[in-house]
């Protein structure tokens, strides 16, 4: 019999778990909301566990922060080390040692044969912002242009940037003047209504005549994309769409900015999704799994594009943490190490068979995507007319989490699955976790 990584000891939540979420009712905005209602207190690896000691796999990892697993030994030696020698000195300031090695460190990782220079803030949203920043500073242009189903953050300028009006949007404008939004390629359900073998990338055309359309060249500082898109729903784009935006952007004195928050750090199978694509963005942000779990954000860029702020124009007082810097070096030290590029791509080859043969199974998943380890399933009520699937997508999700596995759904029609399980995790505990969604497909689907 094989041993299991779920132990589930009481009813879930469990009775401690119950009393620590109804003061979390009474003392934090429901705004501030929970994929599921239990209460952490302490993880390893793949392993996360609550209050009442019920063990569950946790196949979202932070939503992508922890590819390299929860509380990861290397990572936790760093911080304390950090901690014990400078917490904090503000690096506008007094600079300090992690925040200068890990800008090396990443300026040579980012690809492209440009040299780089990297700054960092404390979340994916700030990265996006001041790209953004750093973008209009060097063109001395205004306009910005994002895709549809795309997510950047909940700021006023990354929340203008992003296509799912609820919860992100509603209610909350208006929003930041001067973006403008073009379709993605999202094949599963082509905006144009064509089929991959037909389509001679008209979204690469279409998105061309935004020039004519909407905004002319002249005035567009930045293009920014996900090169795999987080919460659209994992719409990973062929390589042709990704190449044929950048060509525009050369062509019209555009920078691009690949919005690798998600998808960088080994997740899709290479260190940053963009080298799969074969281009040099002119700047990369980044955050998430940066840090093993650590607030922390970078945005890399040419230096020439990077050098355009003056003094005190960029950055925060929290920006680039020292302890936080201190468990980034580690997670790159472990990636490099622990092969987690390779094992990123071993471990998506074998969850892709599984999903492959529940997809023959279950007429409910209309799409199968993502790169690396980075995968989705589009759940659909009829393979012909692709309505979504969202109550059922909601049904097992709630299914595998009374069983012991934490998901989590994304997508424009909130019918998508997605899979963010640490890269570390052993192959039986990834087994266990798929045979959990396969009943729970069994049941439902």
């Amino acid at each position: 019999m094989k041993e299991k990584s779920i132990e589930l000891k009481t009813e879930i939540p469990g009775p401690i778990g119950q009393k620590s979420m109804q003061k979390r009712k009474e003392y934090i905005p429901q705004g501030v909301y929970n994929l599921a209602p239990l209460v952490a207190s302490k993880a390893e690896g793949a392993i996360l566990e609550d209050l009442d000691g019920n063990k569950y796999l946790d196949f979202v990892g932070g939503i992508g922060v922890l590819n390299v697993g929860h509380n990861a030994p290397k990572v936790v030696e760093a911080i304390k080390k950090q901690a014990e020698e400078l917490i904090h000195s503000c690096f506008h300031v007094a600079a300090y040692k992690p925040y200068i090695e890990l800008a090396e460190r990443l300026s040579k990782l980012s690809p492209g044969p440009t040299p780089k220079k990297t700054m960092f803030a404390n979340s994916g949203a700030e990265a996006v912002e001041n790209a953004i920043k750093i973008a209009k500073k060097y063109t001395g242009k205004s306009a910005i242009i994002a895709f549809d189903y795309a997510f950047h953050g909940r700021t006023l300028m990354t929340m203008s940037l992003t296509s799912k009006v609820k919860p992100y949007k509603f209610g909350f404008g208006p929003f930041a003047p001067e973006v403008y939004k073009a379709p993605y390629a999202y094949c599963y359900r082509c905006p144009f209504g064509l089929e991959y073998s037909d389509c001679n990338l008209k979204c690469v055309q279409n998105f061309a005549e935004i020039f004519k359309r909407d905004i002319p060249a002249e005035e567009v500082a930045a293009v920014i994309l996900e090169p795999v898109q987080g919460e659209g729903g994992f719409i990973s784009p062929p390589k042709e769409f990704i190449q044929g935006v950048k060509k525009v952007c050369e062509e019209n004195d555009i920078l691009l900015i690949a919005d690798e928050v998600q998808t960088g750090f080994a997740r899709t199978g290479t260190f940053f999704a963009v080298e799969d694509y074969e281009i040099e963005p002119d700047i990369i942000t980044t955050a998430k799994s940066i840090a093993g779990g650590m607030p922390l954000s970078a945005v890399i860029g040419k230096k020439e594009i990077m050098d355009a702020p003056q003094p005190g124009e960029i950055g925060g007082t929290y920006g680039g943490n020292p302890v936080s810097c201190a468990a980034a070096l580690a997670v790159l030290d472990i990636i490099e190490k622990d092969k987690l590029v390779e094992r990123s791509n071993k471990l998506g080859k074998k969850m892709k068979v599984r999903l492959d043969e529940m997809k023959e199974k279950y007429s409910i998943i209309g799409d199968l995507r993502g790169k690396g380890f980075m995968l989705a399933v589009e759940l659909v009520k009829d393979t012909e007319t692709k309505e979504p699937a969202v109550e059922v997508k909601s049904e097992i999700i709630d299914e595998c989490f009374k069983n012991g596995l934490i998901l989590v759904g994304a997508g424009l029609h909130s019918n998508v699955i997605r899979f963010l399980a640490p890269i570390s995790i052993t192959e039986a505990q990834l087994e266990e976790g798929l045979d959990i969604l396969e009943a729970a497909f069994a049941k439902f689907a």
